[in-house]
């Protein structure tokens, strides 16, 4: 993951605990996007 999921490891609880919003399943999938993307773009 690395990279990938650093900003979700900073964005996710600030959205749960400062903005009040619940812990959804779309936290899941925005990584799962971002990690193919991140395939996608550095395979060679």
């Amino acid at each position: 993951m690395g990279l990938v999921s650093q900003p979700l490891l900073a964005f996710v609880p600030f959205a749960v605990l400062y903005m009040n919003q619940p812990l959804k399943w779309d936290y899941l999938y925005a990584a799962l996007c971002m990690m193919g993307a991140v395939y996608f773009i550095f395979r060679a």
